[in-house]
């Protein structure tokens, strides 16, 4: 594997010794490889489109993640539960990489929130598609979120093969970061998560912020954390010479200030931040109306769903509705074309375990404005490819905007140095590390049965 350092440099939030007690270990010992991984995403699909209901980040890092897996010869099936009838019960999402539909609960009308009662019905679906298979046909679980995580507990134990688990977001970490008025994550979760956290033969951080959380928060062990950075997939994301050519696809004006918001609405998002910073921007500089659009691209999520016109309303309150245009989720490609299409990418989010869209958008050379959370001080380089800013004040982000007003040469600049920056962050990099960390755990998976057998 190439050595943390030497892949990202200064960007590390961490060195040395403590950085390396993150690191994927090279797998000790012989035996046989990963051949095959059972990966389970209990709740959302790797079928579903991005930035509505609980699709986003996790979903792209699945789908990604397994396709180059795949390309390493480590076939990939990714288990999800069904949410229509009208969907095959296999379907082949690319060569090597199966999603199998599994039956647990009503199609629609179940909230994440109702899902740890339909586990055991997701358990039995699961347990059913693994009898049809010869002995040792998964050499591996790997789960994602934690309602995957119980599910891969029981399957990793029942099948004798180890268990690695990406929590991709941690309750605890959520309600110390609360928007106002969100609701915090329920105290089910928390044990839950203590649990698979426990049972986990490897637990893939995708940042040492995220590894120090677990260890912290969870008691995590640090020799059983290894920090993989997500990806981008730098085929799609790739800058165009200018914006114009984008802008004039998407409808929107040449000479256009385009501040960007992409992703799930919902309070852990701040898309709310963003509104309200355009409406002090304007307070204070009525002229710049005239040349002033803000997309907002996205749908509702979490508890966004309870209120989904809320951002509307806040809009027209804040007398913005003109300048802002609600756009529903788009595929990559179309994605990629907003991204280039803005001026900057704005993520004030109260929490990111990584910030995939803040790659994505620099991929595309466009920079980012964005919480100083989670993940986003390594996913932006302040200063370099966009800016971080400390808080959630309005006053804050209108204050990053307008420097980007008063001088229109400044993305172009830092979107330079943005598509630089990304291209550190390939899939291939983040699969060969995964593929280090499963077979480290094989390995003492293994050291441990032979013990344990005497």
């Amino acid at each position: 594997m190439t050595q943390y350092a030497s892949r990202f440099g200064g960007l590390r939030s961490a060195a040395g010794a403590a950085a390396a007690a993150y690191r994927p270990h090279r797998r000790r010992g012989g035996g046989r490889r990963v051949r095959r991984v059972a990966m389970l995403s209990v709740h959302t699909s790797p079928l579903h489109q991005p930035g509505t209901g609980d699709a986003g980040g996790m979903n792209v890092y699945i789908v990604e993640l397994a396709k180059r897996l795949a390309e390493r010869d480590i076939e990939v099936e990714i288990f999800t539960r069904s949410t229509t009838g009208a969907r095959r019960p296999s379907v082949e999402l690319a060569p090597g990489v199966l999603v199998r539909h599994v039956d647990a609960g009503p199609y629609e009308g179940l909230s994440k929130e109702e899902l740890p009662a339909q586990l055991c019905a997701f358990t039995h679906g699961l347990m059913r598609a693994w009898a049809g298979q010869r002995p040792g046909h998964y050499d591996l679980v790997h789960s994602h979120y934690w309602l995957s995580g119980h599910v891969g507990w029981l399957a990793a134990e029942r099948w004798g093969v180890p268990l690695v688990h990406a929590m991709h977001t941690m309750a605890k970490v959520k309600n110390a970061a609360l928007a106002e008025n969100d609701s915090p994550e329920p105290v089910a979760r928390v044990i839950g998560e203590t649990q698979v956290v426990a049972a986990a033969d490897r637990l893939i951080a995708n940042t040492e912020e995220e590894a120090g959380e677990l260890v912290r928060h969870y008691a995590a062990p640090p020799g059983k954390v290894a920090v993989v950075h997500p990806g981008v997939n730098l085929e799609c994301f790739r800058p165009e010479p200018g914006r114009a050519a984008a802008r004039a696809r998407l409808g929107l004006p040449q000479d256009a200030l385009i501040p960007l918001f992409a992703g799930r609405i919902q309070p852990l998002k701040a898309p709310d931040v963003l509104l309200r910073a355009v409406a002090v921007l304007l307070d204070e500089d009525p002229a710049l109306r005239d040349r002033l659009v803000v997309p907002v691209v996205g749908g509702p999520s979490g508890t966004g769903l309870a209120k989904p016109e809320a951002l509307h309303k806040l809009a027209a309150r804040l007398g913005v509705s003109d300048v802002v245009r609600f756009q529903p989720p788009v595929r990559q490609d179309l994605l990629a074309d907003w991204y280039r299409a803005a001026t900057v990418l704005v993520m004030p989010s109260h929490s990111e375990s990584f910030g995939l869209v803040a790659i994505e958008a620099q991929a595309c050379g466009t920079p980012v404005v964005a919480a100083a959370v989670g993940g986003l001080p390594v996913a932006v380089a302040d200063g370099r490819t966009g800016f971080l800013v400390p808080g959630h004040d309005p006053h804050d982000y209108a204050r990053v905007l307008r420097r980007f007003a008063d001088h229109p040469h400044l993305a172009d600049a830092l979107g330079e140095a943005a598509a630089r920056h990304a291209r550190c962050f390939g899939w291939a990099a983040s699969a060969a590390d995964t593929a280090e960390v499963y077979a480290a755990a094989q390995s003492e998976h293994r050291l441990r049965l032979r013990s344990a057998h005497g």
